[in-house]
């Protein structure tokens, strides 16, 4: 799956991406080795533990200096950072969370599972056009854990 979603966003040298759900850390290390030196990744988790686990494999692998993991509620992006070249949401929302959609830059890709808690569930790519204009395309079903937060799943 971290193939599949990386290889749709389309990533190349240099972006500025947000990921929601850190989980290990291992997507976000994928994404920072595409991205290569002049780009980042902003990683936003929720789960106190993961965020101590994917500090700890982020460090030990060397991906400290070009990710930033942040702990809150992926569900609201992170606007500190935004816009955002490629948005990647790593956990099933009910429906394409609207902070997500305004802190995508234009010309922008935002991934995201839509779905029920549990199933049927699809990976959703949005591309946000120049005009901020929205072009949805599914890209098949998947099963992911759901997202917990104001725009996702109540906990």
């Amino acid at each position: 799956m971290v193939a599949i979603m990386n290889e749709a966003l389309e990533l190349e040298p240099g972006l500025i991406v947000l990921e929601i759900g850190a989980g290990s850390g291992y997507h976000a290390a994928t994404i920072a080795e595409q991205i290569g030196p002049r780009g980042h990744v902003y990683t936003i988790e929720q789960v106190t533990d993961l965020v101590d686990f994917a500090r700890k494999n982020l460090e030990r692998a060397g991906y400290s200096d070009r990710v930033t993991l942040v702990q809150g509620d992926g569900s609201l992006g992170y606007k500190d950072r935004a816009p955002y070249d490629r948005i990647l949401v790593t956990a099933a929302a009910p429906g394409i969370p609207e902070p997500l959609l305004e802190q995508l830059r234009p010309r922008g890709i935002l991934l995201v599972p839509v779905g029920g808690r549990l199933f049927p569930q699809e990976l959703i790519k949005v591309q946000k056009d120049s005009d901020g204009q929205v072009k949805k395309t599914s890209l098949g079903g998947v099963a992911f854990v759901p997202l917990i937060g104001k725009q996702g799943f109540e906990a």
